[in-house]
Parts: structure tokens; sequence; C-alpha cells
């Protein structure tokens, strides 16, 4: 039996708002936090279904790195959820400012 993957986190006083910034910086890693944000916890797969793997751990790691989410291994799953209350602690309102310009930023839907 392989021993359990364990992932590296910053503590949250030491989540640093430069790197949070360019974690949030490009368009799919903020699609991934959005997802998190409306739906809690997932497995990492889900926030990249169609993205090679090697693509996909590419940013979610760089997420986790930056302290934005918290990854933890289930068996054979990365679960993946994102760190709202350190990152609200740490910079009071950002998430949800930056969500909600990236919301009011997409493009309106046209009715069929």
């Amino acid at each position: 039996m392989s021993p359990s993957r364990v992932y590296e986190h910053p503590a949250t006083e030491e989540i640093a708002i430069p790197r949070v910034l360019f974690a949030l910086s490009e368009p799919l890693r903020l699609s991934m936090v959005r997802m998190l944000a409306e739906r809690g916890e997932v497995d990492s797969i889900e926030l990249g279904p169609d993205l090679p793997r090697s693509t996909l751990t590419h940013h979610t790691g760089l997420l986790r790195e930056s302290g934005v989410v918290f990854v933890r291994a289930e068996g054979r799953k990365c679960m993946i959820k994102l760190r709202r209350e350190d990152l609200d602690a740490r910079f009071p309102g950002l998430i949800d400012t930056v969500l909600s310009g990236y919301e009011d930023s997409a493009p309106a839907k046209e009715d069929a």
C-alpha cells in the first residue's frame, strides 16, 4: 500500500497578495475558483475534465501554492476547496470582489 499524498499549503499569515493576484489573473484558474466558490469541495478533475492531467496539475498546484485553495488526497481522488475563510481573514472582500468582477465581465447570454 502506497503512502497517502500530502500537500503543502502556506499558513494563513504567509498568504501574500502578489501571489494570490497572480493566481487569479489567469482566466482558467479564475474559472476554477468561481466553480469552487459555487460548489464547495470538488474532485480536482471536475475543474477541468477536458484538460490534460499535466495542465490541470499545474493550475491547481499554483492555486494551492499561492494559498487560494486547500488540496487533500482522498484515495485516488484529489479533493480541492477554496480557502475562503483564510483569504477573507488576510484580504477582506477580495474573493467576493474578484468573483463579482469576473461575473460582470462575462459575456451576456443571448436568448436563442
